[in-house]
């Protein structure tokens, strides 16, 4: 589960970052299996800013990649909130 942050306290840039890797994860989500240029394509960023969310997503167990350069969501419960 993804803890809800109250957002007066991280600095705007740390904000800016969880709200885009919540976006990324809802995207996954919602496509089934991507790759990481689709993400690229559809985000506007660079291929190692979405790799470092996917990361960051991969180690939370919420995404895995079945094959090089191919992203899929987990089964792994997830409570979103806004």
């Amino acid at each position: 589960m993804i803890k809800p942050i109250r957002s007066g306290f991280l600095k705007p840039s740390t904000n800016r970052m969880l709200t885009r890797i919540k976006s990324v994860y809802m995207f996954i989500q919602e496509k089934g299996t991507v790759t990481t240029q689709q993400l690229v394509d559809e985000f506007g960023i660079t291929p190692r800013t979405i790799q470092r969310d996917l990361n960051v997503l991969a180690y939370n167990d919420l995404v895995q990649s079945p094959s090089r350069g191919k992203w899929k969501t987990t089964r792994k419960k997830v409570k979103m909130t806004s």
